[in-house]
């Protein structure tokens, strides 16, 4: 299968069981409407997919892996409804649509993305109360720790902090490993971990994930300094409205790309071993190297 055929295969799966999770209404006033925005806006849903296309690699089970990877999304989704309120980033638009406190205002923006995260834990508990093997115990306690202080937290807590400071490209990195990289690399050591991959499997898929999700916030500040707004679905050129470090700023566009180049040729690397049975992750590599770069 290639990418877009496996895109377009499980973006309708897991379209449809985010909303069927949330599908009960509870009659409270506007919260669920407010969190539904945001959760079923669209996006490229790439953790999720990520989930699934190591559970695909190590012939495990994607009904199994699903509510995993449904989990990553909804915590996903409440990050971006946070960072884009005005404490945070003050950004109007989340993927081609007013970010979420324009429409329901800024308590039930925050309240939204509390219930979001909260929600993902309880679909977390759950899912050990059915079936509470090891490795299920472990992928719950990995999407954990990715999203917490040592995770997406902790970097966005570096980004807020060094707003108008300067930074060294250490604590840069360490911010974007964290904020950006951590969820990422989750999601892919999730859907390995629930197919019950063997440690040398995790190791290699830890050395991919560490790589693309750095991959990714370079692309991402190129993109902010020479995207669009209608490509990016958001507004782009806040990071120097706000003053923020980049590797733009530390190494101009030309160098970011080679440095892009590079860390997504180290991600591939890690894969060599499964050769073309990691096809479709290799062409995911690829796609963000190269996504309007």
């Amino acid at each position: 299968m290639k990418l877009n055929q496996f895109i377009e295969k499980y973006s309708k799966i897991i379209e449809n069981n985010l909303i069927k999770l949330y599908n009960n209404k509870n009659g409270l006033p506007v919260i669920e409407e407010a969190m539904k925005y945001s959760l079923l806006a669209g996006g490229k849903r790439l953790r999720p997919l990520l989930t699934l296309m190591t559970c695909d690699l190590f012939d495990g089970s994607i009904d199994e892996v699903l509510p995993y990877a449904c989990c990553i999304e909804i915590i996903h989704t409440y990050s971006l409804i946070h960072d884009d309120m005005p404490a945070m980033d003050n950004d109007d638009y989340r993927r081609g649509k007013l970010a979420n406190h324009k429409v329901f205002g800024e308590g039930f923006a925050l309240l939204a993305g509390d219930a979001l995260l909260n929600s993902a834990y309880e679909i977390l508990f759950d899912c050990i109360i059915n079936d509470p093997s090891i490795e299920k115990i472990k992928a719950a306690s990995i999407i954990s720790k990715a999203a917490g202080l040592n995770g997406m937290i902790g970097g966005q807590a570096i980004d807020l902090y060094y707003e108008n400071k300067k930074i060294d490209i250490e604590k840069l990195n360490e911010m974007h490993s964290k904020k950006t990289g951590a969820l990422i690399k989750a999601a892919l050591e999730v859907g390995a971990i629930i197919s019950k991959a063997s440690e040398e499997d995790l190791e290699r898929i830890r050395i991919f994930g560490e790589n693309i999700g750095r991959a990714y916030q370079i692309s991402d500040d190129i993109l902010d300094v020479i995207g669009t707004k209608e490509k990016m679905g958001k507004t782009i050129g806040k990071d120097a409205q706000n003053n923020k470090s980049t590797y733009v700023t530390f190494y101009g566009v030309d160098k970011s790309k080679n440095i892009l180049f590079d860390t997504i040729s180290n991600a591939k690397k890690a894969l060599a071993y499964y050769d073309c049975k990691a096809n479709i992750l290799l062409e995911l590599a690829d796609f963000i190297a190269y996504r309007d770069t």
